[in-house]
């Protein structure tokens, strides 16, 4: 039965068992799930679904601990809410991406508080979920994800690697250089630069981006896109004096082959 007024729309009745390491038959679980949110219910819910769904789960309930928590493990994602006691998600979030771990973030926010998702995407989360959500809307964002950065642990090719000026994008270990210095990049910034590059010299729209990139429709209301290629613009910086990555108006985003000419397109 759906419960709409809760932050999580769940079908079925929570068991007594918490949080698991393992999938079902108690087989390894390969994609692993730190949740961070003080609602100790919606967290046994929310882990209760997602172990049904192959994953395996922890939870903490306090920011301090999610940042001790993922000092000392590796973890495929994680959940985090913005609201938390003593500091906000935003804070941790911060906090985190400060130490260098990129480990996607799925972000928690109020429903219709889009000043959160903006500030949330602006400081490193990977993607964004209003509550109350829906079981699969969650899971089909989480695999959507980790379709992403799964990518990394891929075997070496020693092909795909990408030229386009003095940016150069290595698919092999999703690393990404200019002017042959490191550019450090969250999943989602390098996939969707990745995107840009292979289609470097065309305009790409927000529908492509938002459906290859994301992994779901685009939606005109979801500033989602708009926002990574910004911070994936000032990560990059300008060449030439001109933005590396134009905005098209009405049509898209293009990674320019001839900075000057793509300019006379944007005028």
């Amino acid at each position: 039965m759906q419960t709409p007024e809760t932050p999580l729309q769940y079908a079925g009745a929570a068991r007594e068992n918490k949080y698991s390491e393992a999938q079902p038959g108690g087989s390894t679980a390969l994609d692993r799930v730190l949740i961070i949110d003080d609602d100790v219910e919606l967290c046994d819910l929310i882990a209760e679904f997602l172990k049904e769904e192959g994953f395996g789960v922890q939870a903490v309930h306090d920011p301090e601990s999610g940042l001790a928590r993922l000092s000392a493990e590796n973890f495929s994602i994680v959940i985090l809410d913005v609201m938390l006691p003593k500091f906000n998600g935003f804070e941790l979030l911060r906090r985190l991406r400060s130490t260098g771990n990129n480990v996607p973030v799925l972000l928690l926010t109020a429903r219709g508080e889009e000043v959160d998702r903006i500030v949330g995407l602006e400081i490193g989360a990977d993607d964004y979920l209003a509550k109350p959500f829906n079981t699969r809307e969650l899971t089909a964002r989480l695999r959507a994800i980790l379709r992403r950065t799964g990518q990394a642990a891929a075997p070496p090719s020693t092909s795909g690697a990408l030229h386009v000026g003095d940016v150069e994008l290595n698919p092999s270990n999703r690393t990404v250089k200019r002017e042959g210095k490191v550019v450090d990049l969250t999943s989602v910034e390098f996939d969707l630069l990745r995107e840009l590059m292979r289609n470097a010299g065309q305009v790409v729209s927000r529908e492509d981006l938002s459906s290859n990139v994301l992994g779901r429709p685009f939606s005109p209301f979801d500033r989602s896109i708009d926002m990574h290629v910004s911070k994936l613009r000032r990560k990059l910086g300008e060449r030439n004096g001109e933005d590396s990555i134009r905005t098209i108006r009405n049509a898209g985003y293009l990674f320019p082959l001839d900075l000057e000419a793509s300019a006379e397109q944007s005028s």
